[in-house]
């Protein structure tokens, strides 16, 4: 059973949040982490602090691409509020 992931990383070391996408979760995050990736690599380590599963790759990517809009970081930001007020970001 396959599924697709859009997942939120907060960097532990900046103010940075990055939103994205993969069918792989755990080889991704080892990527941020490794600084394979090049727009996250300068913001290393990372946690991960929501994840969502799909089976389905549109509707996953979808997701990813509303999450990373003005409207979608709203919404995230209301979702994780607890989060948010607790880490300060």
């Amino acid at each position: 059973m396959n599924f697709f992931y859009v997942y939120v990383l907060r960097s532990l070391k900046s103010d940075f949040i990055y939103i994205g996408y993969t069918d792989d979760l755990k080889r991704r995050f080892k990527e941020h982490n490794s600084k394979l990736n090049i727009s996250t690599k300068h913001y290393a380590p990372f946690e991960i602090i929501h994840y969502e599963a799909y089976r389905n790759k549109k509707d996953a990517k979808r997701r990813e691409e509303y999450l990373k809009c003005n409207r979608g970081k709203t919404t995230l930001k209301t979702m994780l509020k607890c989060y948010f007020s607790r880490s300060q970001i």
